[in-house]
């Protein structure tokens, strides 16, 4: 069988490497290398090895070449569900976590997941499950975590309350 090569003219060695230093991204970067090695001879079963893809994978982007020409390489505008947690929900949530549950009228002494899901179904009418909203937590920088140790200075007052609220952790 014939290897399969590209016949488009604007797809060359030249217009290649210049959009490779303009884009960024993993991807287009060896979509960019795949070309590269096609235009030099190699087969796409060859290079399909090399970048492990399949040879299915490297003859959609040869044909893709073939059609648009350079233009190939630049991923497409997908289009997707719109989230719906924008900055600002983001910002009153992490208010949120950084007070008690009671004082949003609900009737628990710590943040979790299932205080998160019904914070927001209450507030921002967003629902959610409740490890995605475990993730939000966790994202926001705070765990669930109880500490493994204690100060030698504190006192025995507060330290029940101390070890039910939610504890802000560290960036590492």
């Amino acid at each position: 069988m014939k290897a399969l090569s590209i016949t488009c003219k604007d797809v060359n060695r030249e217009s290649l490497l210049r959009m490779a230093e303009e884009i960024p991204g993993a991807w287009i970067g060896i979509r960019i290398a795949a070309y590269l090695l096609i235009l030099d001879g190699w087969k796409s079963s060859h290079v399909s090895k090399l970048f492990d893809v399949s040879r299915w994978t490297v003859v959609k982007w040869i044909h893709k070449a073939n059609q648009d020409g350079v233009e190939s390489i630049k991923d497409k505008l997908r289009i997707g569900r719109p989230t719906k947690f924008n900055k600002d929900v983001q910002k009153k949530l992490e208010e949120a976590l950084s007070k008690s549950p009671k004082e949003f009228g609900i009737s628990r002494i710590k943040w979790d997941g299932v205080v998160v899901v019904e914070y927001l179904k209450r507030f921002h009418y967003i629902t959610i499950h409740v490890r995605h909203a475990q993730r939000l937590i966790r994202n926001l920088g705070y765990s669930l975590r109880q500490p493994l140790y204690r100060f030698v200075q504190a006192r025995n007052e507060g330290i029940e309350e101390f070890h039910n609220g939610i504890k802000k952790t560290s960036i590492n």
